[in-house]
């Protein structure tokens, strides 16, 4: 996996250690303040994007949390761990797919305004945690997941911020729907990719 700096033991390295949790506490905060805020505001403008992201910071900060308790663990330990939440972002991607429909179904137009002002806040917040956590995107797979759950939220917010650029323009829920699915495919495309390197980790380990 990790592409351009090539593997780098950072887990084995007392130092980086020590960085790394002080950058994972920090995304961590982040993330739970992020949560309480856009998910107040996202049913409130009634968006499937804006849930769907709310939940991808609760989600983040328990990944973060748990990859702080077993930061000193062995590979495998480590490996599980990392297994376990590709297992999640995949299911946090079938429900996003779910909430699509459902809002879509229903007919509910979102709040444009609302969209574009949260997107913003999240995507500001996001691009701040892939920043901090952009050293470490060639770790185990414990490390990669965490970047990638960053990545993949700027990503989303970015996209947010188009969609309430298209409600407003079209007077329909469409656009919102269209983020939506993008969102569950990064976060089902992420899934797979951690829970390939977590096998081989446990592979290699047992």
């Amino acid at each position: 996996m990790g592409q351009g700096c090539g593997h780098h033991h950072f887990h084995e390295n007392d130092l980086e250690k020590g960085r790394f949790r002080r950058v994972l506490w920090a995304v961590l905060i982040i993330n739970g303040v992020m949560f309480l805020a856009e998910f107040s505001m996202a049913f409130w403008a009634k968006s499937a994007a804006l849930q769907a992201d709310a939940l991808d910071f609760l989600g983040d900060a328990v990944t973060y949390g748990v990859t702080l308790m077993v930061l000193n663990s062995a590979l495998r330990t480590r490996a599980i761990v990392a297994m376990l939440k590709g297992i999640s972002m995949g299911v946090l991607g079938l429900w996003v797919l779910y909430r699509a429909f459902y809002y879509m179904i229903s007919g509910d137009i979102p709040i444009a305004e609302a969209m574009g002002v949260m997107g913003g806040i999240a995507f500001v917040a996001n691009v701040v945690c892939a920043w901090l956590l952009f050293h470490y995107r060639s770790g185990d797979s414990n490390m990669q997941s965490v970047w990638l759950c960053s990545r993949n939220d700027a990503l989303g917010n970015l996209a947010i911020i188009i969609a309430a650029s298209g409600v407003f323009a079209t007077g329909t829920g469409w656009p919102d729907f269209i983020v939506a699915m993008i969102m569950a495919g990064l976060a089902i495309s992420a899934s797979i990719q951690i829970v390939k390197q977590a096998r081989l980790e446990m592979k290699i380990t047992s």
